[in-house]
């Protein structure tokens, strides 16, 4: 064996030795969840009441594969779109909107039950993550940076180069594993042991592939166009500004405000189910809010396949909503229109009055209709 194939096997062993402590510390993290004293919290009984049965698909959606996800910013501000009651789909390019939007609640609803247990390790993580320096520490399993106070107002760039560059090892994800896991005890939510391994699962994801992480669909290998955890920091919207949730202390501050006061809320359901996007609406009502903005990735485009989407616009018509308010969507494959060079999506804003209304009366009888407009 050369010598530079003797270093590689050498690197790839002491890769798969570190990766196999570092599971054995998020089990132990998993172990003193489990093992510790569980008390009921009015935010879990929030997600059960307003949750449906899950349904499967086939993505981990650990991150997403919208690189044109922050082109909309600008329009939203345009229009006015602020506060009220914001309602997503999928990971976390939900918080880059809810830091624009400024929502006063969040309802983050997923067919998949995998999502809400992501976003209680998001939740855990922005409880124990004082700034967004901190977020990507626990994150990423690395060590903070020299001089952490320093690096408040850094720009993105210099977290992405930091923490790219960055080592981890079992004494670090040990140490912060056992924040989290206080955390995820404080939530109040009932989780079983498959629970807390899937979410060991999605955070050694991000540990063992740091800012290098892909979405990955099950059976296939991420594509090549999808773009990294990396890209997605550093994207821009369409005014060329970085708008990403972790690009400013301020943006962060203002999601963590929220998840530390439970009112980031993850929800398992079908946006054409039969109760869970009600229910959302109900509980809105009830806080006097109104939707300000709906994300909704490309969902529309299976319920159409499905014939499921006009479920989906009778359960939206029963959501309280502002005038202003609208739907984000994204769009691929052979109905993308007026996509940047190198983006294998395109996001759009639709009114939602105009939306039901055009749905209704005929407007819209395909998805080609819809995002073609």
């Amino acid at each position: 064996m050369s010598a530079v194939a003797l270093a590689k096997a050498e690197a790839r062993i002491a890769k798969v030795g570190l990766l196999i402590l570092l599971a054995a510390a998020l089990l132990l993290r998993a172990d003193s969840v489990a093992t510790g004293p569980q008390q009921a919290s009015a935010f879990a009984s929030t997600v059960a009441s307003l949750s449906e049965r899950g349904g499967y698909f086939d993505t981990d959606n650990l991150i997403s594969n919208e690189r044109s996800y922050l082109q909309v910013i600008p329009d939203l501000r345009k229009r006015g779109v602020r506060g009220g009651a914001y309602i997503g789909v999928g990971p976390d390019q939900n918080f880059s909107y809810i830091s624009e939007v400024r929502p006063a609640v969040a309802y983050i609803i997923d067919v998949r039950r995998d999502n809400m247990l992501l976003h209680l390790l998001f939740k855990a993580l922005f409880e124990v993550s004082a700034s967004r320096t901190d977020y990507l520490a626990h994150l990423l399993g690395r060590p903070l940076p020299p001089a952490v106070d320093g690096w408040k107002q850094a720009p993105i760039d210099r977290l992405v180069g930091y923490f790219e560059k960055a080592p981890t090892s079992p004494d670090v994800v040990t140490a912060q594993g056992k924040r989290l896991a206080e955390a995820l005890r404080r939530s109040g939510m009932p989780l079983t042991s498959e629970d807390l391994s899937t979410i060991n699962a999605f955070h050694l994801r991000f540990i063992e592939e740091g800012l290098g992480l892909r979405f990955n669909s099950t059976g296939r290998p991420p594509q090549a166009y999808y773009p990294t955890y990396r890209d997605l920091l550093l994207e821009t919207d369409a005014a060329g500004a970085q708008t990403n949730f972790l690009a400013s202390e301020d943006a962060y501050q203002f999601v963590r405000s929220l998840q530390v006061r439970d009112r980031i809320i993850p929800v398992v359901g079908d946006i054409s189910g039969p109760s869970a996007l009600q229910a959302i609406g109900r509980e809105m009502a009830s806080r006097n809010e109104q939707l300000s903005a709906f994300y909704v990735s490309n969902v529309e485009f299976y319920l159409y396949g499905q014939g499921a989407y006009t479920r989906f616009v009778a359960n939206l018509r029963s959501v309280p909503r502002a005038k202003t308010a609208v739907l984000i969507r994204s769009v691929f494959g052979r109905f993308l229109f007026a996509a940047r060079p190198g983006d294998a999506s395109t996001s759009q804003l639709h009114d939602v009055g105009e939306l039901i209304g055009g749905f209704e009366g005929g407007k819209y009888q395909s998805y080609g209709d819809l995002v073609a407009r």
